[in-house]
């Protein structure tokens, strides 16, 4: 091999292994070591730096409820709210990373929210007052949500330090943050356990179409 295609091949292979990403497995665990689902896991990079992926997400209204319960969204994500419903629905939030009021209607949403500020955001219904979801901004996007058996997969990591974070909507306290260093493709893995209070059920009437 010529020492032109030696440096050629040295230099593919650098780049590859730059490009290679790592990931972290997360189980979450409330008090009692039971999986927890809907949490929201997230990596902030140590270094304060961040790749931008804005995307778009959207939170449905389905038999008098909002789904998914919990959405999570890295800062400048725009947000849809369509209505599947027969029926109407007023969605609204006070929350002070982004305050919005979308007012009675169906079907298309008839307004696009873009969620410019990271915090968590509480999302009610002004006509069904057992509706109630949250969507969770965060500043970075290396983010996921633990499923049902309390895991979360955060990939397409780049390598180097981050502080490894999560947040339920049940939670009596803010867990404390993980710091976590990856090398280049490595799987990390990390556990939360959480004390939360049980998620309290509210009376859903029967579907009456002439009042909404």
């Amino acid at each position: 091999m010529t020492m032109s295609r030696l440096a050629l091949a040295l230099g593919l292979a650098l780049a590859a292994n730059a490009t290679r990403a790592a990931s972290i497995e997360v189980q979450v665990r409330d008090a009692g070591g039971n999986p927890l689902g809907d949490t929201a896991v997230y990596a902030v990079p140590a270094s304060g730096g961040s790749e931008t992926r804005y995307a778009r997400a959207a939170v449905e209204q389905f038999d008098r409820e909002f789904l998914p319960y919990v959405t999570v969204i890295q800062v400048g994500t725009t947000v849809t709210f369509p209505n599947r419903d027969p029926i109407l629905h007023h969605v609204y939030s006070f929350s002070p990373p982004k305050p919005f009021e979308i007012k009675l209607y169906t079907g298309k949403s008839p307004s696009e929210i873009v969620f410019d500020k990271s915090g968590v955001v509480t999302l009610g219904c002004n006509i069904h007052d057992w509706m109630i979801a949250y969507v969770v901004v965060v500043p970075t996007p290396h983010f996921a949500k633990s499923d049902a058996e309390g895991v979360a997969r955060l990939r397409d990591l780049p390598a180097g330090s981050y502080e490894l974070r999560a947040w339920h909507p049940n939670q009596k306290a803010a867990p404390a943050s993980q710091a976590v260093v990856l090398d280049a493709a490595a799987s990390a893995r990390a556990a939360f356990a959480i004390d939360t209070a049980p998620r309290k059920p509210k009376f859903k009437p029967p579907l009456d179409r002439l009042r909404y």
